[in-house]
């Protein structure tokens, strides 16, 4: 897997998704990461990415040319599955959404900054916009190594135990329940005797109970969601 990220403040990246897993997957070639300085694409005298929005208001917003000189550019090297955009109004990202696209040959993330992006840039080359959370942030750049690492996690190889990534909290609508390690206590405090066992049966209906309790007190509305659909 190819990803491409664009950024007007490529500084935010390099260092985040250079280290735990999505380093390491980095430096065995199971993914392949290149951040893009949108100022490195301006065809202003002083580099400039950004302007005052027409009809007023407050903040600034990233101007199209850059974008699209960028993204044209990358374009024309190779075919992108998808151009996702980072935006507090895009689609909530989910567990599904990070499945599919770990799917994908290559995938380029538009971080966007200030006020936004110019709204020709969405209509014209993005394929699909997310948002990580009802909040906003200064910049797109946290979304898009949120996202990322959601992603590259699932990618063959990149986990040492194939099924960690599939027992994760959403993987089926559940959240996971609560996880255990040596030693067997501490502090007075025990694990399980059934994670202790050795019942592989017992332990699987122990761990189905608890990620029930645990999705039922903390998400109800995924606790209704798995049971309508179950």
């Amino acid at each position: 897997m190819r990803i491409d990220i664009i950024s007007a403040v490529p500084q935010l990246l390099e260092s985040p998704l250079s280290h735990s897993i999505v380093g390491n997957a980095r430096e065995s070639d199971l993914v392949e990461i290149q951040i893009h300085d949108l100022r490195d694409y301006s065809e202003d005298k002083h580099n400039k990415v950004d302007d005052y929005p027409y009809g007023g208001g407050a903040g600034m917003v990233l101007t199209p040319q850059p974008i699209f000189s960028c993204i044209n550019h990358l374009k024309k090297q190779r075919e992108y599955d998808e151009i996702i955009f980072t935006a507090p109004d895009g689609i909530p990202f989910k567990q599904q959404h990070a499945n599919e696209l770990s799917l994908k040959g290559n995938v380029m993330f538009l971080c966007g900054h200030y006020k936004g992006v110019d709204q020709r840039v969405r209509d014209a080359l993005i394929t699909k916009e997310f948002s990580i959370g009802d909040y906003v942030l200064s910049g797109g750049e946290l979304p898009a190594m949120v996202m990322i690492d959601a992603m590259v996690r699932l990618l063959p190889g990149v986990l040492g135990d194939a099924e960690s990534a599939l027992s994760d909290s959403f993987q089926n609508d559940l959240l996971e329940g609560p996880v255990y390690t040596r030693p067997a206590e501490f502090k007075g405090m025990k694990v399980p005797d059934v994670l202790r066992s050795g019942d592989h049966k017992k332990v699987e209906e122990w761990r189905h109970k608890t990620s029930l309790e645990r999705t039922k007190n903390v998400r109800p509305e995924l606790f209704k969601k798995f049971r309508k659909e179950h």
